[in-house]
C-alpha cells in the first residue's frame, strides 16, 4: 500500500481480526506471539516469514529469540491497519501450519 486511502476504523479492523486466529489488535497495528521448542524452530519460521513478506512486499516488525517470535503488522504509509496486514496474517499463520 503507497497510502492514499484511509486507514481501517477500529469497528473494520475487529471484523477482519476475527477471520486470522490468534492476531489481537493493539492500537494502529495486529500482533501474534508464536511459540516453538527451541532458537532454531523460531529462526526457521522468520526466515519463512521473510520470504512471503519480500514476496508480498508487505514488511512485518519481527522480534524474536529462543522459543518464540513476535510479529507486528501494520501499513505504515496509512499510519494504521490495511487489508494489506490482515492477508499477511492470514498467509504467516499457513506457513506456522506446515
Amino acid at each position: 500500500c503507497e497510502g492514499g486511502v484511509e486507514s481501517f476504523s477500529t469497528t473494520e479492523a475487529k471484523k477482519y481480526l476475527a477471520h486470522v486466529k490468534g492476531w489481537q489488535l493493539d492500537g494502529k497495528m495486529i500482533r501474534k506471539q508464536f511459540k516453538f521448542k527451541n532458537f532454531v524452530e523460531a529462526m526457521t519460521f522468520v526466515n519463512k516469514v521473510a520470504v512471503v513478506a519480500e514476496r508480498e512486499g508487505h514488511h512485518p516488525d519481527i522480534k524474536f529469540g529462543w522459543g518464540y517470535v513476535e510479529i507486528n503488522l501494520t501499513t505504515h504509509a496509512l499510519k494504521g491497519l490495511s487489508m494489506n496486514d490482515f492477508i499477511m496474517a492470514s498467509k504467516i499463520n499457513t506457513l506456522r501450519k506446515k
